[in-house]
């Protein structure tokens, strides 16, 4: 006699990230509206107020950002170690998840600041960096598609922390932990395309700018 019951089998570990998104398309589609859009409006400021872009590149001087750059820049390989350093530990960590972690949706406010100044910061001074921005928009896409899902991990983790029983948890400290293996499976995917982002920006400004300003300029 054959058994009736149907037992579902285990959604495979690298379909979960999927999932979680599907679960929570609105919030999802809402974060990837409010990212590109903070960092258009950003670049509409730029365009408006061509000074801001100038003290910013000025500030990125100062800092010692410039001076990296150049230093690395001419090796590909390095240059993308670099980026995807600076992007997984600064952007990612710093503003994203460590202040969601201690603060429910504060790397959404960080975030958005970061966005908006962004935008600014890739309005070009000279004909050469708006070649740049051809390939470059691919690598902002990659890269804002990373912090979108570690975006919508804080905002799951800040949810489940402040109204558990959404979750199906008694207490909030079970919504947190709840909320926290969200953020962990949705910075799996979040991971490959930094590391995604990273490589095609370093092989781009490396190998494609220069042709492409021969062509266009």
């Amino acid at each position: 006699m054959s058994d009736s019951h149907h037992v579902p089998s285990p959604t495979p570990f690298w379909r979960r990230p999927f999932r979680v998104i599907r679960e929570n398309r609105r919030a999802y589609l809402a974060l990837n509206a409010a990212a590109y859009g903070l960092l258009v409006a950003g670049f509409a400021v730029g365009l408006l107020f061509p000074e801001l872009p100038a003290a910013r590149a000025a500030t990125l001087e100062t800092d010692g950002t410039g001076e990296l750059v150049t230093a690395v820049a001419s090796s590909a390989p390095l240059f993308a170690v670099v980026i995807l350093a600076v992007n997984v530990f600064r952007l990612s960590l710093l503003t994203i998840v460590l202040p969601s972690l201690i603060v429910p949706f504060a790397g959404l406010a960080l975030f958005g600041w970061w966005a908006v100044v962004t935008g600014v910061t890739l309005v070009p001074s000279i004909p050469v960096g708006w070649v740049a921005l051809i390939p470059h928009s691919l690598t902002v896409l990659i890269e804002l598609q990373a912090y979108i899902l570690l975006l919508l991990g804080s905002y799951l983790l800040g949810r489940s922390w402040l109204q558990p029983k959404r979750v199906g948890a008694l207490t909030r400290r079970r919504g947190y932990v709840r909320g926290l293996k969200s953020l962990g499976l949705l910075a799996l995917p979040a991971l490959l395309l930094l590391v995604v982002g990273a490589a095609w920006e370093a092989v781009s400004l490396r190998y494609l700018v220069h042709p492409l300003s021969q062509i266009l300029l």
